[in-house]
C-alpha cells in the first residue's frame, strides 16, 4: 500500500523531553509534536479520508496527549501511546461522521471501477498513485472500523505487532486473528476492482496474508 509521507527522523530523548514538559516547559512539547505530527496526520487522514479533517483531528489528538501527559507511565513509546490516543480519537469521529450520507458502495464501483486494475497494477504518474490512495481509502471506509484501524496502523503506518497489541490493549493471539480477519475483509472488497487481489504493505507482504 502507497505510504504516506512519514517525518524526517529526529534523534529525541522522549523521556527527557516529556521530564522537562511536566516541569513547566510548555515548549518542549513542540520537540514531541514535531517528531510525531507527520505519522499522526497520516494515520488521520487514512481513516477519516478528509484532508481538514485529518488536520483538525490531530491537533486534537496532540491537544489531548498534552493534557494527559502526567499520566503517561513510559511502560510503552510515546508514539505508541498516543497511537493508542489517536486510534479512539478518529474512532470517536468516524462514528459521528458515519451518521452522514456518504457515496454508496454500488456508486464508487461504477465510478472507479473500469480504471481501478490500471490504478492498483502500474504507478505510471503522480496522479494514478494520488488517485489509487484515494480509492484505497474509500475501499478502507467500507470496511468494519475496527477492522480499518488495525489495517491502517499495521499496513500504512507499519506497527510491528508488538506495538498493535500495546495501541489496541490486546494480546497477540488477539492481534493477528483481528488482523487476518481485516484482511480477508478487505481483500473481498478489493475482488470488486481488481483481479490481482491484495495490496502490498511496506514492499513485500499483501493483504490476504497470515504472517507480519
Amino acid at each position: 500500500m502507497d505510504q504516506p509521507p512519514k517525518d524526517q527522523p529526529i534523534l529525541l530523548d522522549e523521556r527527557a523531553v516529556i521530564r522537562r514538559v511536566l516541569r513547566g516547559d510548555r515548549d518542549a512539547y513542540a520537540e514531541l509534536v514535531r517528531a510525531h505530527q507527520g505519522r499522526v496526520r497520516g494515520y488521520c487522514r487514512y481513516l477519516l479520508r478528509n484532508e481538514s479533517d485529518a488536520d483538525d483531528a490531530a491537533q486534537e489528538i496532540f491537544l489531548k496527549a498534552y493534557q494527559s501527559l502526567d499520566r503517561f507511565r513510559g511502560d510503552s513509546s510515546f508514539s505508541t501511546w498516543i497511537y493508542r490516543i489517536a486510534a479512539n480519537h478518529c474512532l470517536d469521529r468516524l462514528r459521528s461522521a458515519a451518521r452522514r450520507p456518504s457515496q454508496s458502495w454500488d456508486a464508487m464501483i461504477e465510478e472507479h471501477g473500469e480504471k481501478a486494475e490500471a490504478l492498483f497494477t502500474t504507478t505510471e504518474t503522480p496522479a494514478d498513485q494520488a488517485e489509487r490512495v484515494e480509492l484505497i481509502g474509500a475501499v478502507l471506509a467500507e470496511l468494519p472500523e475496527r477492522s480499518r484501524q488495525i489495517i491502517v496502523l499495521r499496513e500504512v503506518q507499519g506497527l510491528s505487532y508488538d506495538e498493535l497489541a500495546s495501541t489496541l490493549g490486546c494480546s497477540l493471539d488477539a492481534v493477528k486473528g483481528r488482523l487476518k480477519r481485516a484482511r480477508q475483509e478487505l481483500d473481498q472488497k478489493l475482488r470488486h476492482f481488481t483481479t490481482p487481489r491484495g495490496v502490498k504493505s511496506g514492499g513485500a507482504q499483501q493483504a490476504g496474508g497470515d504472517e507480519p
